[in-house]
């Protein structure tokens, strides 16, 4: 089995990139550098990528938001089809309660619908309503399996374990994940990763 390097500003681009390496250890090892620890996993490891290559460290940013210029209450103003959405717009029990009323006691806040209503200022909530619509009729008809984003390494490689071998158990996977990931290269699950169940029962 390869030996895993330490991870630490002394390991080559090369060797950071052909081991696997828990978020945890990212971020202890941009902390400890200086680095920023915000960002998905792939985020984070694209910029101790860069760091290791070049030595740059990027400048955290300041928030650079712009300040709220809409004085209006979403809290206590009473809303209407024609209300429009303000800069400072908050999805609070006032909304709620609106948007139960028209759409009915079924209404929920959704990530999409919410990122939506941040980023329409000047459309009314009668929009909106129709928006919520669609994102609804969107989901229900939407019977693909969701894939699973690229980060999430674990979960990638028991899912096409198991679905290579439906015959063997969750537990037989999980161990030969752990066997892969501290080899050198990807970590993506293969038919010749089976050579080493022997190992398990050792």
């Amino acid at each position: 089995m390869d030996t895993r390097p330490r991870l630490n500003k002394h390991i080559s681009p090369k060797d950071f990139r052909e081991f696997y390496w828990l978020k945890e250890e990212l971020i202890k090892f941009c902390r400890v550098e200086g680095l920023r620890i915000s960002g998905s996993k792939i985020e984070i490891t694209q910029r101790i990528d860069k760091f290791l290559q070049t030595g740059g460290k990027e400048q955290i940013k300041t928030n650079s938001r712009p300040k709220s210029t809409s004085k209006f209450d979403w809290n206590n103003e009473k809303l209407s089809l024609t209300t429009k959405i303000t800069d400072n717009y908050k999805s609070t029990e006032n909304v709620r309660a609106f948007f139960e009323q028209q759409i009915g006691t079924h209404f929920k806040f959704n990530v999409k619908f919410m990122n939506w209503m941040k980023t329409n200022t000047g459309k009314t909530l009668k929009a909106a309503i129709e928006e919520w619509g669609k994102i609804k009729t969107q989901k229900k008809h939407n019977t693909q399996a969701k894939d699973i984003a690229p980060q999430f390494e674990y979960n990638r490689y028991l899912r096409d374990f198991l679905a290579d071998n439906p015959n063997s158990s969750r537990e037989v996977g999980i161990k030969l994940w752990k066997i892969k990931k501290y080899k050198r290269g990807d970590n993506i699950y293969r038919k010749d990763d089976l050579k080493w169940i022997d190992k398990i029962y050792e």
